[in-house]
């Protein structure tokens, strides 16, 4: 697949009817999709795939996610700078 289609279908599934999880997750996909691993990126798409409380509550740091990969994605998106 085109890497510009796919860029369009992942900025889809970024929105998440939260303004706040949508401008951390696009953010993520607009400066780090193009230079990250494919394991990354199987870890962002992962990520993309769980509920939206509970990506805000990893977001905000009162839960952290089990596995290490999704939590240092996590930790990586929220340091992002805005």
């Amino acid at each position: 697949m085109d890497e510009d289609v796919l860029l369009k279908k992942l900025r889809w599934r970024c929105r998440r009817g939260m303004r706040e999880l949508d401008q951390l997750l696009e953010r993520w996909l607009d400066r780090a999709w193009r230079q990250s691993t494919t394991q990354e990126r199987d870890v962002f798409l992962a990520l993309l795939d769980s509920e939206d409380d509970r990506l805000w509550r990893w977001f905000i740091g009162h839960e952290v996610p089990d596995n290490a990969d999704v939590a240092a994605l996590v930790e990586r998106i929220r340091t992002l700078p805005p």
